[in-house]
């Protein structure tokens, strides 16, 4: 299948670049209104791009309108300060539901339950379960696209939060004890396996054909399934209010 990307609208160029580019890291980023009101959002287009100083990237598309500004996007632009928790598997759900389009003036926070940690230098709070968060300046703002409603947003990490059973000798990280959460389609993935290279030729052919498997048997080994086929997502990637 070849697929001219000029022939695409929005919707239809997202789902085969949502769909193709698995997994991904996600962002819960906490970001906090003029007004002093904390919002929460999982961004999915989250990558480092800097290492001195330090920068990290989320990009940032509109509601689920296609016009409307997410609250997220607002308040970086308008505050220029943000932090990206990591979400683990304890906290999957509320991640999740933390993508619902509330109004700008409902605290995500307290909508669900979480509770803060307080950051050291930015305003925005911290999850306080996130087994690591950066705390975040914006860098800069890229438009992107024809119609100007996405928006790449590079953020200068200021502080590392890590729990110090996580930080090892030499600066690293205990990575083996993060059950982190990515975003594949319309559906998540737990990391809970590592491989080095070279492979065995013997288990290269006994994964041979292997398909993804449900954690929590859903049906994603049934021939048909596709994750973008649930009536509760929308073009934006947001769920819906009806969603679970």
């Amino acid at each position: 299948m070849i697929i001219d990307a000029a022939e695409l609208d929005a919707a239809s160029a997202y789902k085969l670049l949502i769909g193709s580019v698995i997994p991904r890291a996600v962002a819960w980023v906490s970001t906090v209104s003029p007004e002093g009101v904390a919002n929460l959002a999982p961004i999915s287009f989250f990558t480092p791009v800097g290492r001195k100083p330090p920068m990290v990237s989320i990009t940032l598309q509109p509601r689920s309108d296609g016009v409307t500004m997410k609250d997220t996007f607002v308040n970086i632009r308008d505050t220029g300060e943000f932090v990206t928790n990591l979400a683990t598997l304890p906290q999957a759900d509320a991640m999740h539901a933390s993508a619902f389009e509330f109004d700008p003036g409902v605290d995500e926070f307290e909508a669900l339950g979480l509770e803060k940690e307080p950051s050291e230098v930015v305003r925005p709070p911290r999850v306080k379960d996130a087994p690591i968060a950066f705390e975040c300046v914006v860098d800069r703002i890229i438009p992107v696209g024809d119609d100007g409603v996405d928006h790449v947003v590079w953020g200068r990490v200021v502080r590392f939060h890590i729990r110090d059973d996580l930080y090892l000798e030499r600066g690293r990280i205990d990575t083996a004890a993060l059950p982190a959460v990515a975003r594949l389609a319309g559906e998540y993935t737990v990391v809970d396996n590592v491989f080095t290279t070279p492979l065995d030729e013997e288990l290269l052919k006994a994964r041979h054909g292997h398909r993804m498997r449900s954690l929590d048997a859903q049906g994603a080994q049934s021939a048909g399934w596709c994750p973008l086929d649930g009536k509760d997502r929308s073009p934006s990637g947001a769920a819906s209010a009806s969603g679970t």
